[in-house]
């Protein structure tokens, strides 16, 4: 393990920044956290998380695939992909780290989707432990840790310090390049920290929030469960959960004419619009509460069946403090699960 002093932050960001970009949460004029490219000048924020999550870097809101020039009948098919630089997320948390984890298991299988698997390469990941979780946090309820953030390289803040661990080759090889600036340390200041983040963990609200009553075989049982017309009354279907979820992976394709020919490209969809996965044939869901099962039954039952039994939440809490309803998935699983988890 490594350490440095808070003051030496910025030249280690200009030193990672001369072989790779560098991105970090910085506040902007709303207060609010969002990544952004580093530069002189810019501080890292001190908020919990970002607005939006990192997924960004390796699933993009809007991205292009190809294009189509066309002459006569000849259609040309252009590849408009590029090679994807190297590139560091800084201030990563845990529960985003391990949305990663839920993204590779959809986009990195067969079909291999290059796109993702492209950015996935070129990215290198600096996670950065919890020392203030919030009441909307739940991750442990996945089995994460916020105070053992996974990623190429885990960080620790306190009041004066950052100390860094590698824990991949990436890792190693991007600490051996600050060396310099940084210094051999014991490991008793983290492990302090450690303990300090596990007992606030333990007395935020939804400390007790379990995945009893949910999981992989679960689908004939829950299906058809009577709460669920109850649960999607109220929900406005606006999408806001989906695009604020580090794990939420739909996405639409769709073809511009440019005027100099057709871009097809690919943008975010979500479960909860009334035209997903429209068809030819028709709507396959047709209600709101249709819609509202999906998205919870996936992320609490489709996705671990298919996934070794893994969620695919991360109890980030982003759906918590956005939706405009107060409509999340811990009040669902606490209402269908089974039990009462408050």
């Amino acid at each position: 393990m490594r350490k440095c002093s808070l003051d030496s932050l910025n030249a280690i960001f200009t030193r990672i920044n001369q072989f790779a970009k560098l991105y970090l949460p910085v506040n902007g004029n709303d207060g609010k956290a969002a990544y952004t490219e580093w530069q002189e000048g810019l501080e890292w924020s001190n908020a919990l998380n970002t607005t939006k999550s990192p997924k960004d870097f390796f699933f993009p809101q809007t991205e292009d695939l190809m294009a189509f020039r066309t002459s006569g009948k000849n259609i040309e098919i252009i590849d408009t992909r590029k090679e994807s630089e190297d590139f560091v997320v800084f201030g990563v948390r845990a529960c985003d780290v391990k949305s990663f984890e839920v993204l590779d298991n959809v986009f990195l299988k067969e079909p291999y989707d290059s796109y993702y698997a492209n950015r996935r390469e070129h990215g290198i990941i600096i996670s950065v432990a919890c020392t203030r979780p919030a009441d909307t946090c739940f991750c442990k309820t996945f089995g994460i840790d916020p105070a053992k953030p996974q990623g190429d390289i885990s960080v620790w803040k306190t009041a004066n310090e950052l100390y860094w661990q590698s824990n991949t080759d990436r890792g190693a090889a991007l600490l051996d390049k600050i060396a310099d600036l940084t210094e051999e340390c014991g490991t008793e200041a983290v492990e302090e920290q450690q303990q300090q983040i596990n007992k606030i963990m333990a007395k935020l609200p939804l400390a007790n929030l379990t995945t009893d009553g949910w999981g992989a075989g679960k689908t004939q049982e829950l299906f058809d469960h009577p709460k669920w017309a109850e649960l999607s009354e109220a929900c406005l279907g606006c999408g806001t959960c989906t695009f604020v979820c580090p794990t939420c992976q739909c996405y639409d394709i769709k073809d511009f004419n440019s005027g100099k020919g057709v871009i097809r490209f690919r943008c975010w969809d979500s479960c909860m619009y009334s035209d997903f996965t429209k068809m030819s044939a028709g709507q396959p869901r047709l209600t709101q509460k249709e819609r509202f099962r999906q998205r919870f039954m996936h992320k609490l039952v489709y996705y671990p069946e298919n996934n070794n039994g893994m969620f695919s939440c991360v109890g980030c809490g982003r759906c918590l403090a956005k939706c405009p309803i107060s409509m999340n998935i811990a009040k669902v699983m606490k209402t269908i699960g089974g039990k009462d988890n408050d």
